[in-house]
């Protein structure tokens, strides 16, 4: 069983292994520089593991060794209950990458809706937080993208935030366990924010929530690590430094799904139209 001895599975995680070409993948915010396919390997199943130590249940989606990126996931597909989103990148070279993560969310029983062009949205851009849902708007996710995924959403709340300096929404900020926003208020736009809590270094921004007062950070990130631990929270880092090269952070590299997912919906799909943001 891939939860911890005697835990409950708290939910399903995705991920994807790196492929042989992940040294290829795209650069745009760091400096480029040679990525070691094997430690990266090993990064990423430690990654797995503590995934695992946490009590998700683990499944792999396929491998795509012809998609250097493809171990970004998180990037493919947006997860809201019961509903995946498959997402469309603004970049091209990425859009090959959702046909093997619709095949896994169908295998845990998802609704699948996509973004349909001109939209674009990446799975980074998107942060789910309680009863808002917070899309950022730049390179990759365009506001079409935005106004489909909201329509697609229903009811929820969705906050268009501008984001800039970085690749994603999620490498400028993120939440912890309570809901508190987290990051580097220079690449957001902080007046739709209610608040961000300032981290020590850019890569404290990056947290996955695993559990109630469990978060999985980033080894390159121990200022904001031992001042959440203070906070009270349990930290869990990872050295992800070779997915790092690459502009990824801990986020990218799965899709957590709480909970046990419900068998497929029979109702029709919801046109991905929708109104447009200011």
């Amino acid at each position: 069983m891939d939860a911890a001895a005697g835990s409950a599975p708290a939910g399903r995680a995705l991920v994807r292994p790196p492929g042989p070409r992940l040294a290829e993948g795209i650069v745009t915010h760091a400096a480029r520089r040679p990525v070691d396919v094997e430690r990266a390997a090993r990064q990423h199943e430690a990654y797995v593991a503590a995934l695992r130590a946490a009590g998700w249940h683990v499944r792999a989606v396929a491998p795509a060794d012809d998609l250097p990126d493809a171990v970004f996931v998180e990037d493919a597909l947006v997860v809201s209950g019961d509903l995946a989103v498959l997402g469309r990148s603004g970049a091209p070279s990425r859009r090959g990458e959702t046909a093997g993560a619709e095949r896994a969310a169908r295998e845990l029983g998802l609704w699948v809706e996509r973004i349909e062009e001109p939209g674009t949205l990446d799975g980074g851009d998107v942060l789910d937080v309680g009863g808002t849902v917070y899309v950022g708007r730049g390179a990759r996710t365009n506001e079409e993208g935005i106004c489909q995924l909201a329509r697609l959403l229903g009811g929820r709340r969705v906050v268009p935030v501008d984001v800039r300096g970085c690749l994603h929404l999620k490498s400028a900020m993120t939440a912890l366990p309570d809901g508190g926003l987290i990051g580097v208020p220079e690449m957001v736009d902080t007046s739709v924010l209610p608040c961000l809590q300032v981290v020590s270094e850019p890569e404290g921004a990056h947290v996955v929530v695993l559990g109630p007062g469990h978060i999985l950070m980033a080894a390159s990130a121990p200022r904001t690590a031992a001042r959440l631990a203070a906070d009270g929270l349990r930290v869990t880092s990872v050295d992800i430094s070779e997915f790092e090269a690459l502009d990824g952070c801990v986020t990218c590299l799965s899709v957590l799904v709480p909970g046990t997912a419900p068998g497929p919906r029979s109702e029709p799909g919801v046109s991905a139209s929708g109104r447009r943001f200011p």
